[in-house]
């Protein structure tokens, strides 16, 4: 089993298999799905430094369209959110997002509230472009700094 795992492993760190790994991972973690892409993206750069740009925009698409996923999830969830209608921190949370607008989606990239609040967006009809437009926006900013900020801290081949 170790073996088949470190083979499988191996094939999709390949650059041709890598992006496309990335891709999928990062979509899915765009998700409510709990998962998360960064160790993903920082394996397949640590293995593969020359990938690093296309790795970070590859995963920002994934990520974006995950969230832009989310969104639409949201935008057909009315009934279902009926239930939660009404309790203080509903109404909390539409004041502060209707104040923000669009530009809430900003913060997607944070862990545990981000990809709920694509789904919320979504909910409220917001503008889907703009939402879009800030989501990307927000995303890259997270793989930029994070791979960067991992490649600082573990600089060495592995």
């Amino acid at each position: 089993m170790e073996l088949w795992l470190n083979e499988l492993m191996q094939w999709l760190a390949l650059p041709q298999h890598g992006l496309s790994t990335v891709f999928v991972v990062a979509f899915i973690s765009a998700t409510l799905l709990p998962m998360g892409s960064e160790p993903v993206l920082f394996g397949l750069v640590k293995l593969n430094p020359e990938l690093f740009w296309p790795a970070i925009l590859v995963a920002t698409a994934g990520n974006t369209l995950g969230g832009m996923f989310s969104w639409w999830m949201g935008w057909g969830t009315h009934k279902a959110v009926n239930r939660w209608r009404g309790s203080g921190s509903h109404h909390r949370a539409l004041i502060w997002l209707e104040k923000l607008g669009p530009k809430a989606c900003l913060l997607s990239w944070l862990p545990v509230i981000g990809d709920p609040l694509c789904a919320v967006a979504g909910w409220l009809k917001m503008p889907f472009w703009p939402c879009t437009l800030y989501m990307a926006i927000g995303k890259f900013a997270r793989y930029l700094v994070m791979t960067a900020g991992l490649l600082w801290v573990f600089p060495g081949q592995f």
